[in-house]
């Protein structure tokens, strides 16, 4: 096992699937090709759902989204049918690894880990995320860093705008917006010799989700546009160097890990799950059809015949209207696992524009996770093994979409992430077998030489001890 004096670096990629990393671009990319030759990697499965919210918090809290009750970006809030909010760190009912490691005494900074808005007070320093709202004051602690930060690379970054058009635009960004955020680690870094340094980075999931079609030829949708893969290659021979650059101030006495929280894949098309289950009697309007793409939300729905209701997104949520529960409800409860095998039944009769079959993956949270906390959707259904998004807004005349319902998009995300480490003085296997994210954080903090809460559903890795 290694010394729990060891530092330990963690440079996390999100939604890096190693098709990419270990293949597609790792010619253009030699810092890494050196760390991997010194190192053991190979696949890191993602948790249900495969999401960058929660995936982090999984991966780091060693607990399951329903224990962390965390299941995206966004939850609905109880006795109300739009009224939504996004996850904080502060919500979260298990401690992460830097929590804990602060507890214990050790330094920590922790730059971009999601979810990290408002960025909680640790031992040493926290850069909030990507989920910072436009214009915030307030994204590290302590708060006297803030104009350090600022000053390093001339501002900070914490996200583009990507689901647009525009993809020159967005690709110069996301190389400013990456190329600040590891000049700002590499000040951070060389301000005092800390236990956890933790980095996060989500330019690689906006590069996917902007230019997928423009570098894989198998996409639905390929594009042959030379100065768009351009961009693409530009980013990752970007991304290497500022790889590079920070591994160049790592000594010899720290483990660098490079992790991912699930991986990417070309997006086949959209679901329309409110059009499906409006066709199938579960979900009515008061009004006529709306203009295409019109958020649910905005419409006028007759509560009084609808018993469910979906939200888009990776995968589709599904709520019913339960008497008692919501404010207009009219399903008993008793009726839930009857109304839930009968959805289950009809998806599995859809078929996909090409004839194949939709092969929905209907999944109740109180049956894949250890305990229900937070505000979960009453049911997770995923399409086609990912590869179709659910479709939330109307309007579409169709249950297929070729496009994201909320703007241009290329990918949609996968359940095979990247794991690596190095360890100096520690013989390199190479590419190993796949791993649970769940055991990641209990592997660090075991490393680390930290006991492990006895609530915890993470195992340590043991050949990574």
């Amino acid at each position: 096992m290694a010394d729990p004096k060891a530092r330990t670096l963690v440079l996390g990629l999100d939604s890096m699937p190693p098709e990419l990393l270990y293949d597609k671009f790792l010619p253009k990319m030699p810092h890494m090709r050196a760390l991997m030759a010194r190192a053991s990697y190979g696949v890191l499965r993602s948790c249900d759902p495969p999401i960058t919210v929660p995936a982090w918090a999984v991966m780091f809290t060693g607990m399951d989204p329903g224990s962390l009750g965390i299941y995206g970006f966004r939850h609905r809030r109880p006795g109300t049918y739009w009224d939504t909010y996004s996850p904080t760190p502060q919500m979260l009912p298990h401690p992460p690894a830097w929590e804990l490691l602060s507890r214990a005494g050790k330094r920590v900074c922790v730059i971009g880990m999601p979810p990290g808005y408002p960025p909680p007070t640790l031992n040493g320093v926290y850069i909030s995320d990507f989920l910072t709202p436009d214009g915030a004051k307030d994204f590290a602690t302590p708060a006297s860093l803030i104009p350090e930060i600022l000053g390093v690379a001339g501002g900070y970054e914490f996200d583009v705008t990507f689901r647009a058009e525009d993809r020159e635009r967005i690709g110069n960004e996301l190389i400013d917006m990456t190329q600040k955020r590891w000049a700002v680690a590499r000040h951070l870094w060389k301000k005092e010799p800390w236990d956890l340094f933790a980095l996060h980075e989500i330019g690689p999931d906006r590069i996917h989700h902007t230019f997928w079609k423009f570098f894989d030829t198998t996409h639905p949708r390929y594009e042959d546009v030379p100065s768009y893969r351009a961009l693409v290659d530009r980013y990752y021979t970007m991304l290497d160097e500022e790889i590079g650059k920070l591994l160049e101030l790592v000594g010899d006495d720290v483990t660098t890990f490079v992790l991912s929280d699930h991986g990417s894949m070309a997006m086949d098309g959209c679901f329309c799950i409110n059009e499906w289950l409006i066709q199938k009697g579960y979900l009515a309007l008061k009004a006529p059809a709306p203009a295409r793409g019109t958020p649910i939300e905005k419409l006028s729905v007759d509560w009084s015949k609808t018993t469910a209701w979906g939200a888009g997104g990776y995968y589709a949520r599904i709520f019913f209207n339960v008497k008692g529960r919501e404010p207009e409800g009219i399903l008993p409860s008793f009726q839930i696992p009857a109304i839930t095998q009968r959805i289950t039944t009809q998806l599995s009769e859809v078929t996909l524009p090409n004839g194949q079959p939709l092969r929905p993956d209907v999944r109740a949270p109180a049956k894949i996770y250890r305990e229900v906390q937070g505000d979960a959707p009453d049911l997770m259904v995923y399409f086609a093994n990912l590869k179709w998004r659910s479709a939330g807004t109307l309007g579409h005349n169709s249950l297929f979409l070729t496009e994201n319902d909320t703007g241009p998009d290329d990918s949609v995300h996968s359940f095979d992430g990247i794991y690596l480490m190095s360890e100096p003085g520690r013989a390199p296997r190479g590419r190993v077998g796949e791993e649970s994210i769940l055991d990641m954080g209990p592997t660090i903090l075991k490393r680390m030489g930290l006991e492990l809460p006895e609530r915890m559903q993470g195992k340590p890795i043991v050949s990574l001890l």
